[in-house]
């Protein structure tokens, strides 16, 4: 393959069935029941399954844990910010979504980076998300072990997050179909309890939740205490940079796809259904909590958003029912975590660009090696939290910090030049389509990277936007030095393999 985003050959392969398409990650045919693509994936995806996933995909713990340090921020205007953010993640998963109906992928955004900017666009952007997502199972793996221990204190923290990491990693080595299954309750608990909290809270801020503490103030609190924006127009944008991490996840849905029955359906169901998961699930359950209490209101921050709001309401053990919702959140998101680093390294290494092994997959279509060499890295940084916890461990985390927004900055680039490339060789399979293209493209472009240069003015964002460029910076050299030796090893093979012919 050259640098170059050329996609003839790989067009022509991918008109038959049965041949190998390394870039578009998942090859061949798929039958219903799980049967076997030429990569050797598994369509072990239900649709059930690859529902459930893209509306969990994008409530996070930091939706449940973080919420309450944003509005101590911005007050009421976090919900503009939330906004602003979710507006952004909409972009960028229609851009994405239009790239993945037309070419299904196990890679996704890495694997049409690779075809449309060049292989060195693919290797970087594919290895700095699986790095995110390896230090992402420390985080969760340890947030899991607090609660856990909290419950159990008799079981050290670091045997918890032993015990979780091994029992999602097994779930994961089982089958495709285990990590669907295990997703499907993980998100289906989340969507519950958020569903409930914003129906009982709106309830509540009528004042006719039968048996409520709650006054019943309608929307006052969203002006009585300051304004709307207490803390000036500026809060705003300060409060983006708190919540912009937290809908990290939405783009799982388009590698879980490769490996359902109907993954052009399945993508395009995601991508038309993220603007009213986006406003039900973040701008509605946050609408509520600001509704139920003023946003200076102590126990927010002391207690978490969720909890205070169910206290306000006099729901008792709200404190405990929230943990519960709070390791749910925690557990998919390691769940996802580590199916999505496996089979972004399964797709690295289908493209020749991670070792070998990662590209294997064991009789039950699992890249058994890819997600073993995930997770012993997910190990190693658990290990580091509880060794060097401010030192390694937090590097770790700053320096994968931006990587979000690099991952989505990418998508738009992508897109840009996918759009045309579809249009020229494959016109029929463009059946989901960015809005007014390519001016929101660009809008998106200029939004994000106007979020990255907002980051340097912050102290906490700065480090982590220094420390993630210093990464990427790194890893796209590797990858701009290793695509200049193999171009001189093929033109230095080139005279032998004229003369051997």
């Amino acid at each position: 393959m050259t640098s170059q985003p050329s996609l003839a050959k790989a067009d022509q392969a991918s008109h038959n069935p049965g041949a190998s398409h390394p870039e578009n990650g998942r090859t061949g045919t798929t039958g219903p029941g799980g049967s076997q693509g030429s990569d050797g994936l598994k369509a072990g995806l239900k649709n059930r399954h690859l529902s459930m996933i893209a509306i969990g995909g994008v409530i996070g713990a930091g939706l449940f844990v973080g919420s309450g340090s944003g509005i101590a921020k911005a007050g009421p205007a976090i919900l503009v910010s939330y906004a602003l953010v979710g507006t952004m993640v909409v972009m960028v998963m229609r851009m994405l979504g239009e790239m993945a109906a037309a070419r299904p992928s196990s890679g996704s955004f890495s694997a049409y980076a690779d075809q449309a900017l060049g292989r060195w666009a693919g290797f970087s952007i594919g290895w700095l998300y699986w790095f995110f997502w390896v230090v992402v199972l420390a985080v969760e793996a340890t947030a899991g072990a607090v609660i856990l221990n909290g419950w159990v204190p008799a079981v050290p923290q670091w045997a918890w997050a032993l015990i979780v990491m091994v029992v999602l990693t097994a779930t994961n080595l089982a089958s495709v179909a285990s990590y669907g299954e295990f997703e499907f309750w993980f998100a289906g608990i989340k969507v519950v309890a958020i569903g409930a909290f914003v129906i009982i809270g709106l309830l509540a801020v009528f004042g006719v939740l039968p048996g409520s503490d709650n006054p019943g103030a309608g929307f006052a609190h969203l002006t009585d205490a300051g304004g709307f924006m207490p803390n000036g127009p500026g809060s705003i944008l300060t409060g983006v940079l708190m919540v912009v991490f937290s809908f990290m996840g939405s783009e799982i849905v388009t590698l879980a796809a490769g490996e359902s029955e109907d993954p052009q359906r399945a993508v395009t169901k995601a991508t038309n259904s993220v603007i009213w998961r986006i406003g039900v699930f973040y701008l509605g359950s946050i609408f509520i909590v600001l509704t139920l209490l003023p946003w200076n209101d102590k126990s927010i921050t002391k207690d978490g958003s969720y909890v205070a709001a169910l206290n306000s309401i006099g729901i008792p053990h709200a404190g405990q029912f929230m943990n519960v919702i709070v390791l749910t959140a925690v557990l998919s998101c390691l769940n996802s975590g580590l199916y999505t680093a496996s089979r972004m390294a399964f797709s690295l290494g289908q493209r020749g660009d991670a070792p070998k092994a990662f590209a294997k997959t064991s009789k039950r279509g699992v890249p058994q090696a890819a997600i073993l060499g995930s997770v012993v890295f997910g190990f190693l940084a658990v290990w580091f939290n509880y060794q060097w916890p401010t030192t390694v461990f937090n590097f770790l985390l700053n320096s994968s910090g931006a990587v979000a927004l690099f991952v989505w900055l990418v998508i738009c680039f992508t897109q840009l030049r996918m759009r045309g490339m579809i249009l020229r060789e494959q016109p029929e399979k463009l059946v989901v389509k960015m809005w007014l293209f390519p001016y929101l493209t660009w809008a998106t472009i200029a939004m994000i990277s106007f979020v990255l240069v907002y980051m340097l003015t912050d102290d906490a964002g700065r480090e982590q936007v220094v420390l993630s460029l210093l990464v990427a910076a790194l890893v796209v050299g590797f990858a701009l030095v290793r695509e200049q030796v193999q171009k001189r090893k093929k033109v230095s093979a080139a005279p032998a393999d004229e003369l051997t012919g």
